[in-house]
């Protein structure tokens, strides 16, 4: 997802950055497009018609892509023989749960080094997930990587919220500082969020912390692995180090 997903201040965030606001603006687009479920994950294998994906959680699923399947990268138009094994897929259309087939209308592709690195940045560099609890100035949150992690907020953390008027309510708008000004008691368990910042005695600060809008779970492809009756299984998740 590209630069206006959240533009992160370190030279590794900067990269990654760049790479997830883009995708952020590509899925958002691609959401208007393809509304439904979106399946993320990290391909394993490519065809003409279809892509095979692994998801954090360790399930695979076939992509199916068509002439009318929308694909981008870097917001420019691929194709599934542009798609190589290693790299970050996220997709929206029809699933088939019981053949862990999704008939795309949308693709959004990351390649495979922008994934290295938003990996090895969650939790570091940036943050997002959904908050599970709130003790104070400590923000536990269920990463998409299914890890539970605590973070802190301080002084130097400003929050934000939804949109600016005239801005249109865009989930990658909203995680890159868009959104009007709010604060920490705003923040409420069950929030998508997203923010930027550091390590500060090995617990994560951020410098920004944005609400993600209604719906981001799906645009941003950033959520907590839920069952479909919204189950967070959070119990099961192992926890950050800290």
């Amino acid at each position: 997802m590209g630069a206006r997903w959240a533009g992160y201040l370190l030279a590794c965030g900067m990269a990654v950055a760049g790479a997830m606001a883009t995708q952020a603006q590509d899925a958002s687009e691609g959401a208007a497009l393809a509304r439904g479920p979106m399946v993320r994950g990290t391909v394993t294998a490519t065809a003409a018609d279809h892509l095979t994906i692994k998801t954090e959680t360790g399930e695979v699923y076939e992509i199916a892509v068509t002439p009318n399947t929308r694909m981008t990268k870097d917001r420019q138009p691929v194709k599934a023989a542009d798609v190589k094994v290693g790299d970050g897929v996220g997709a929206m259309g029809e699933l088939d749960e019981p053949k862990k087939t999704l008939h795309a209308l949308f693709v959004g592709v990351m390649d495979a080094e922008q994934v290295k690195k938003m990996r090895e940045g969650l939790g570091k560099v940036y943050i997002t997930g959904k908050v599970t609890a709130i003790d104070e100035v400590k923000i536990t949150v269920m990463r998409p990587d299914r890890v539970s992690q605590v973070i802190e907020v301080d002084e130097t953390t400003s929050f934000r919220k939804g949109r600016r008027r005239g801005q249109t309510d865009d989930a990658s708008a909203t995680a890159n500082g868009g959104g009007e000004m709010v604060t920490l008691a705003d923040v409420k368990v069950g929030d998508m969020i997203a923010g930027q910042g550091g390590l500060k005695h090995g617990t994560f600060v951020p410098t920004t912390l944005s609400i993600l809008p209604p719906g981001a779970e799906g645009v941003m492809g950033m959520r907590a692995r839920r069952g479909e009756n919204g189950a967070t299984n959070d119990t099961a998740a192992p926890a950050a180090k800290q």
